[in-house]
């Protein structure tokens, strides 16, 4: 009963209860696996034979893993190649353009936006007040075009800094796009002056009746860190508090807006006060905001947060849901996510080598009912040449469904 009690206790989408669980499960040979109604789990023998089990009477840990997986196929799982561009985002030496926005089309072309910035990054080690202190410090919205999406021209600004004392005044950078009823929408970090370890990232947002612009700002942030965590001490030292506050208590991070179900649902990476690594890596989380109006006011979901881990955020309309890769950080870092109401999210599949900070295509079919990949065939991406500067680059992506030795061919099915 033991087991059975943590079982039901622990069976919820946390992989720290999981380990909990299978540590304690670890104890017992039972061949019953009790489910959440706390009844138990029938094993077919088509269970055991597809997983390779021959005993049902000596089950492992991993095993009992195993049988509990769902039963989901091939279609969200798949690969990466990264290549370069052509024209004006090819690399550039002393030059920084990295985070690319989704990808729309206007009047035959692609349209894309990203943060450029000039020149080394020195970090706080030096003259903060001077330097650059990251690629993504002092950074503007530019923009580009492509006829093919290989060789693009660059336009030129898109959104500036702020004047000295706004909270946009520091750096504006790892911007996305929405197109919405003939307007257009980006929305992007926003740091102000005196940058620190400790300063609060914030969204803003910028509005046009065209992708080439002009760009209206907004006059305050859309979206603002939780304001109930506690420093500890007046050293700037990030991991030193009192207490952490929400899991967006410090940085509200990489925005993106999507129309859904008549809303306007903002996903954002959130950073808490004294960020800790856990078992998964750094504890780093996605929240979603939600309003009736693009420009606003966004109201944080009470659900939050919407994933155990992740980094940039890339998400995209699918089988009347929302999907989700999750990448670089936490427990459930590599992986799709499907939620069928943009909110709660389960684990689709597992990817190898995602591309960093990806621009999604949104002239792609997403929905395609047989491809669950589509959304992910091709995009933009950046890459990092070394810690000064990034550039942006191209990635295709295609799903794998079998195995084969090198040379070897099969007939397709």
């Amino acid at each position: 009963m033991i087991v059975k009690d943590l079982y039901k206790i622990l069976r919820r989408p946390s992989l720290l209860g999981l380990v909990i669980l299978l540590f304690c499960s670890s104890c017992s040979n039972s061949i019953s696996i009790p489910n959440e109604e706390d009844q138990t789990l029938e094993i077919t023998d088509a269970q055991l034979d597809k997983l390779g089990i021959t005993d049902r009477e000596h089950l492992s840990a991993a095993s009992k893993r195993a049988l509990e997986w769902p039963d989901l196929g091939n279609e969200w799982f798949g690969e990466f190649q990264v290549s370069d561009l052509k024209g004006d985002l090819a690399y550039e030496e002393g030059v920084v353009r990295r985070d690319p926005s989704a990808l729309i089309k206007y009047d035959g072309k692609y349209f894309v936006w990203y943060s450029k910035s000039l020149g080394p990054s020195h970090g706080f080690g030096g003259d903060v007040e001077k330097d650059k202190v990251f690629p993504w410090d002092r950074c503007d919205i530019w923009f580009a075009t492509s006829e093919d999406g290989w060789t693009w021209k660059e336009e030129g600004l898109a959104v500036a800094r702020g004047e000295p004392g706004a909270y946009d005044d520091r750096s504006v950078f790892t911007v996305e796009i929405l197109e919405d009823k003939g307007k257009y929408y980006l929305t992007y970090q926003t740091v102000q002056s005196p940058y620190s370890v400790r300063v609060k990232n914030q969204v803003g947002l910028a509005w046009a009746d065209s992708p080439y612009g002009p760009w209206h700002k907004s006059a305050e942030p859309i979206l603002s860190p939780a304001d109930n965590g506690i420093w500890k001490g007046e050293e700037q030292n990030r991991f030193n508090v009192i207490k952490k506050g929400d899991f967006d208590s410090h940085k509200v991070h990489d925005p993106c807006l999507l129309a859904y179900q008549g809303k306007y649902y903002l996903y954002y990476k959130g950073e808490q006060m004294g960020e800790e690594i856990t078992f998964g890596g750094r504890q780093i989380r996605h929240g979603l905001a939600i309003s009736d109006d693009p420009l606003g006011p966004y109201v944080k979901s009470p659900y939050n947060p919407i994933s155990n881990s992740g980094h940039e955020i890339c998400v995209w309309h699918r089988d009347g849901g929302i999907a989700s890769l999750i990448t670089t950080d936490g427990p459930e870092k590599n992986t799709l996510q499907w939620s069928p109401d943009g909110i709660n999210f389960n684990i689709r599949s597992v990817i190898k080598d995602a591309p960093h900070a990806i621009g999604l295509n949104r002239t792609l079919d997403t929905e395609d009912p047989d491809e669950p990949f589509k959304a992910l065939e091709w995009g933009l991406t950046h890459q990092y040449k070394n810690s000064d500067y990034q550039y942006i680059r191209r990635f295709h992506g295609k799903r794998r469904k079998i195995h084969l030795a090198k040379g070897v061919k099969v007939a397709s099915h």
